[in-house]
């Protein structure tokens, strides 16, 4: 989830700022905790922030739990809710499974919601009075709060949540892949009459016989790959 109150990062050469948001990810049985700023809540902000946040923990875990959020979430529902495809496609690149709260259900993501009111007091809190030129800096003070807040010591459960984290989340996370992920932005696209497909306003030709059909598209980088069912056409 995010944290409601923003960062100002400030422009050194006209004083202008813009707000930095925080993203904030808990694990489940031992409420250790990550949380960076980001220049957005976009789709590729939303997206990436999960990629440090997987490399922060070295692993995966089993489910990832978000708000319904638009950037994640193209269609909320309380039974089915409609996944953005990209989003869809960095879950089966890590191999996990995303359930979104339901709408209105605070208690689907409890862990978030506690997570981001402790980021808030104990990180954001403390850095009100600092000023910030970019986002490496800013980032690396939350680095540096956010290991003081994972290594302090619980009052119901012994140890820190560093300690409770290793002992007990660790175990239990996959692997990250072997290769690393780039962003790849996934797009529905109908195949014209005359067999071509348009992605930002470009065209690419795919075989005729898929005319009228619905197709993938996934932008990564300079390369466009084109899918029908899951098979690279």
């Amino acid at each position: 989830d995010y944290c409601g109150p923003t960062i100002p990062i400030v422009n050194a050469r006209t004083v202008e700022f813009r707000p930095a948001q925080v993203f904030v990810a808990v694990m489940g049985a031992t409420n250790y905790t990550y949380a960076e700023a980001t220049l957005s809540q976009g789709l590729e902000d939303w997206i990436m922030s999960h990629v440090r946040c997987f490399e922060f923990l070295g692993g995966v875990p089993e489910l990832v739990i978000p708000d319904n959020l638009k950037s994640g979430v193209t269609k909320a529902c309380r039974y089915e809710p409609d996944l953005n495809p990209t989003y869809q496609q960095l879950a089966e690149h890590y191999d996990t499974t995303v359930i979104p709260a339901r709408p209105y259900k605070p208690k689907d993501k409890a862990k978030a919601e506690v997570g981001v009111q402790i980021v808030e007091r104990w990180i954001m809190a403390r850095l009100r009075h600092e000023t910030f030129f970019s986002f490496k800096q800013l980032n690396q003070r939350i680095s540096d709060l956010l290991e003081d807040l994972n290594n302090r010591q619980m009052k119901k459960h012994p140890g820190s949540r560093s300690s409770q984290f290793i002992a007990i989340d660790k175990p239990a996370l996959k692997p990250l892949p072997q290769t690393v992920y780039q962003y790849t932005f996934v797009k529905k696209v109908r195949v014209h009459i005359d067999y071509h497909v348009e992605v930002e306003k470009h065209y690419y030709s795919v075989p005729y016989a898929l005319v009228r059909q619905k197709l993938e598209a996934h932008i990564c980088g300079q390369q466009v790959k084109v899918y029908h069912q899951g098979k690279l056409v």
